[in-house]
């Protein structure tokens, strides 16, 4: 899911920086970047994934 969001960041980041778009100091494409390489890292790190819950289950009803 996070990387999900963190495309979309990319995608807008993307859209403002080709169209030259002048934005408010906080949705600079640099600023958005930053919370993308944030998301993706989150996502890769395991953050919401549900794995925790999923493999405790399975270790739980392996014998």
């Amino acid at each position: 899911m996070l990387a999900i969001v963190a495309a979309v960041v990319f995608a807008v980041a993307f859209i403002i920086n080709a169209t030259g778009t002048a934005t408010e100091a906080v949705f600079t494409p640099t600023s958005l970047l930053l919370v993308g390489l944030t998301l993706l890292a989150a996502h890769l790190g395991g953050v919401g994934s549900g794995a925790g819950a999923r493999w405790s289950g399975y270790r739980g009803r392996r014998r």
